[in-house]
């Protein structure tokens, strides 16, 4: 019979638990009934917020930088490097994490600090970049980030327009013969799991803006603007997919640093290099905080699912709250989830007992797959 070895590849728990602790608290589970068992972690992300410390996990040094928050005022953000490969993460510098609490900015949160951050890693040597965009505070089309990587947005009196996507309904004019040079000898992959157009009823702002506290009449000033912007920047490249990612910073990557669109789980398992660990599992553990529906679109665990599906090993699921039946399960090449919410159903107690309860998740994993 063949040795049995896991692969725990799974992301965060939003709010309760980072992937690395994920992967601990899995490992820790089989374990103890399964002693000695052979465990290799891989902890994941799919771009979004998360992704710099799967990177630093899987052997990137991890660099801080301080730049712009979405606010304008100075924070601390990380990225990753290997050799001449970075993975930067836009919320580590515009995410909503920044944010106080209640404190929203939808008209005028900017993504300069992204720019200042892809600068840092230009300046340490990157002539790969991973940029995973996702969790952001912003919703002003890139136009921040470009300006921090030198481009110039001026309105009809030749001045700078205003921070965020409000002002951008004054652009005049756009000048990228600024941008830093450097870019032109770089691979950018922009990594999302939102493949959404920049503006319109599947556009950044109607699709996302809510969520970072814009009311229905922003949300139209910030669809006009968007527009406008587009029409001086170039329009086609609005309706790509993931020009609407991050309140349209992947419409800023495309349309001006020659960035290449690619689903952020795909990327970010090449990067961590899941092929090799995966060509050693016979069980693969994944998983995330919520599995729904908004799993089966690029997340992280539904990109490892298929990833080991194809390579005909098994994969099984830990999550927080699962809310997808067994057939969508069985659909995504996952063959049972383990939720947190059928060993402890209130929901506040569960998240704040999320590695206790993981464990034991992780037990029932053991006895049910690899006992005997």
């Amino acid at each position: 019979m063949e040795t049995a070895r896991v692969l725990v590849a799974a992301d965060k728990f939003k709010g309760s638990l980072t992937a690395v602790q994920v992967a601990e608290r899995v490992t820790a589970g089989l374990r103890r009934v399964v002693p000695g068992l052979a465990v290799e972690t891989l902890p994941v992300a799919d771009g979004g917020d998360g992704t710099v410390a799967a990177a630093v996990a899987a052997g990137f040094e991890r660099r801080e930088a301080r730049v712009t928050g979405p606010l304008g005022d100075p924070v601390t953000a990380a990225y990753a490097l290997r050799g001449d490969t970075a993975v930067v993460e836009m919320a580590e510098a515009s995410g909503l994490q920044h944010l106080p609490d209640g404190v929203f900015a939808p008209l005028t949160a900017t993504t300069y600090g992204s720019g200042e951050l892809l600068k840092a890693a230009l300046e340490a040597g990157a002539t790969a970049i991973v940029f995973g965009v996702g969790g952001s505070a912003t919703t002003d089309g890139g136009a921040g980030m470009l300006a921090a990587l030198g481009a110039r947005f001026l309105d009809a009196d030749g001045k700078p327009v205003g921070p965020g996507g409000g002002p951008l309904a004054t652009l005049a004019e756009a000048d990228l013969s600024g941008l830093d040079p450097r870019l032109k000898d770089v691979d950018l992959i922009l990594a999302s799991d939102v493949d959404n157009p920049l503006t319109g009823p599947k556009g950044a702002p109607e699709v996302y803006g809510r969520q970072k506290g814009a009311s229905e009449e922003d949300i139209a000033v910030l669809d006009a603007a968007l527009t406008h912007y587009a029409s001086i920047l170039g329009p086609e490249t609005a309706a790509l997919p993931g020009a609407g990612a991050a309140g349209g910073i992947g419409y800023g990557a495309l349309v001006a640093l020659g960035a290449r669109f690619r689903p952020g789980i795909e990327v970010m398992l090449d990067v961590l290099g899941f092929a090799p660990a995966l060509a050693r599992a016979t069980l693969v553990i994944t998983g995330e905080g919520s599995l729904d529906e908004q799993t089966l679109h690029g997340k992280a665990p539904a990109g490892v699912a298929a990833a080991a599906r194809a390579a005909g090993i098994e994969v099984v699921a830990v999550c927080g709250r699962l809310a997808l039946p067994p057939e969508a399960l069985e659909k995504a090449g996952i063959r049972r989830a383990y939720a947190l919410a059928e060993l402890e159903p209130d929901p506040a107690v569960s998240m704040a007992q999320a590695g206790p309860l993981l464990e034991r998740a992780a037990e029932s994993i053991a006895r049910d797959f690899l006992a005997g």
